[in-house]
């Protein structure tokens, strides 16, 4: 028989209340300090889908949402986004996230032929006309598990601002990738507008980053101009587009102001580090418990004009002062 004094069984006893406190902090900390974890699925690498990235991850940090995040990067590669889909889906992260449209098709692929227990939801940004992709079937009720932020243009403003730029537009040339829904969409749309606006549509198409360059080329001779919604292909290869504009006196115009600092003469675009910010702001929404399901999907409303005095010159036009003098940046 083992005989305890007094002291020793105060000290024994007190031992184990430090023991169990302790025990039961780290089960607050397990609880209370969960973090959460989130797949990205994000087409190519170009200032504006990593500003919407990057946009994302400061709203979480700066509201104090505990995220770790897997950021997956296609590089405008279809098969390799779709193989991506596939492993987020064996990733089990609280929430799925897809930036552009392509991953976003390939996600919601992969997600709809995925167990019922591997299914999370998925976001959507960057995606011009979500509809149209086949990603949700009604933009106030979206009624499944993926929801999101679309950087639909109001196309309308945006062409006559190019009009105003450069009057007398009569062949406006529009370069894009024919495989992108949300180019299609934003194509179409110009091409409805044209006869009112006073202009004929000239498209060329490229199918990948290599293809940029003679796709460019085919135009100079029969535009006026060139106008570059926002398609990640395209996008991926300005540099490409912006040499032959400047070998050609050639104005080259984009539909997102990131790239106007690359070259692109002008642009009314969305600011989208503001897009993934908001993108953020949702992602907190379903990781704390609501249903993508009944989220409508959100659309950035503010517009910015930027533009390139460098470039403009580099290929012959002057910018008007009344656009410059409305310009929220002019790059000198």
């Amino acid at each position: 028989m083992v005989w305890l004094t007094k002291s020793k069984f105060l000290s024994l006893k007190v031992s184990k209340v430090i023991w169990l406190l302790c025990f039961s902090c780290l089960l607050a900390t397990q609880v209370y300090g969960a973090t959460y974890s989130i797949s990205v699925n994000q087409f190519v690498e170009h200032p504006a889908l990593d500003a919407v990235l990057q946009g994302m991850q400061d709203y979480l940090s700066d509201n104090n949402v505990d995220v770790e995040f897997n950021v997956h990067n296609a590089q405008a590669n279809m098969p390799t986004a779709n193989q991506i889909a596939q492993q987020m889906i064996g990733e089990k992260a609280d929430l799925l996230v897809a930036i552009a449209t392509p991953s976003s098709q390939a996600c919601a692929q992969a997600l709809k032929k995925a167990p019922d227990d591997l299914k999370r939801p998925l976001i959507f940004t960057a995606v011009t006309d979500p509809v149209a992709a086949g990603l949700v079937d009604n933009l106030e009720n979206p009624g499944g598990m993926i929801t999101g932020v679309s950087d639909m243009l109001p196309v309308k403003k945006h062409l006559q601002m190019v009009l105003e730029f450069k009057p007398g537009i009569k062949q406006l040339g529009v370069l894009y990738n024919a495989g992108e829904a949300n180019s299609k969409a934003v194509i179409a749309t110009i091409k409805e507008l044209s006869d009112e606006m006073g202009f004929k549509v000239v498209e060329a198409t490229a199918a990948k980053t290599a293809d940029v360059y003679q796709a460019a080329k085919s135009l100079v001779g029969r535009v006026d101009a060139v106008f570059i919604p926002t398609d990640n292909t395209i996008v991926s290869a300005l540099e490409s587009v912006l040499k032959i504009g400047v070998q050609n006196k050639l104005p080259i115009f984009a539909a997102d102001i990131d790239s106007v600092e690359r070259g692109a003469v002008a642009a009314m675009g969305f600011d989208y580090y503001k897009h993934g910010y908001q993108t953020g702001a949702m992602a907190e929404k379903i990781l704390k418990g609501a249903s993508p399901a009944t989220i409508p999907v959100e659309f950035q409303k503010e517009l910015q004009l930027q533009i390139n005095a460098v470039y403009s010159e580099k290929m012959g036009i002057t910018p008007p002062q009344a656009l410059l003098d409305k310009a929220s940046k002019v790059y000198k």
